[in-house]
């Protein structure tokens, strides 16, 4: 047994969850999400608290029942606080800026990239700093690595967009040629 799908989930206030069938709805302050359950496991409320079971043994029902325990947290907590992902800018002449909800970004290219929010995502735009925040995790961080794969940061001068505290392996480039005599 997974000892991670065991934990009960802790719901807050203004959490409301509902089952429809196989399907999971999560409502809260800052949206609401969706969770398909499989055929094996059962969700059941008791107070303030969700509790998942596996209904079946089999080596597939096992292998989801902390995934989809760990999917639920998430969306209760994205639901309550939300996610947020920040990509910094290094380069000269690197910016961003908003449109609506367009973010457009002048990364050394001859043309401005222009990166559209899904639903359900937020961009802001401070500084050298863009901030990506929604309620649903891996829609955040899917956004966050399709914008950073726009210019990835290179080796040797770090320029490009990394996520804030990443660290760029510095590569030290050429060496001189101050000890060659003609």
């Amino acid at each position: 047994m997974s000892k991670i799908g065991k934990k009960p989930i802790n719901l807050p206030l203004g959490v409301t969850v509902t089952t429809e069938g196989k399907t999971v709805k999560i409502n809260g302050p800052r949206g609401d999400q969706e969770i398909k359950l499989v055929e094996k496991l059962s969700i059941e409320q008791k107070d303030s608290q969700l509790i998942l079971t596996n209904r079946s043994e089999d080596s597939q029902s096992r292998a989801l029942y902390g995934l989809t325990r760990n999917l639920l947290a998430n969306s209760v907590e994205g639901v309550t606080k939300g996610f947020s992902k920040t990509l910094e800018l290094s380069g000269i002449g690197f910016r961003a800026s908003l449109q609506g909800n367009k973010l457009v970004l002048n990364i050394g290219y001859s043309h401005p990239v222009e990166v559209e929010a899904p639903e359900g995502i937020i961009f802001k735009v401070a500084e050298n700093k863009i901030t990506v925040e929604g309620v649903d995790k891996s829609l955040v961080g899917e956004v966050a690595a399709g914008i950073r794969s726009q210019r990835p940061p290179e080796p040797y001068k770090g320029k490009g967009i990394r996520y804030q505290g990443e660290v760029i392996k510095r590569k030290a480039g050429k060496a001189g040629k101050a000890d060659i005599k003609a």
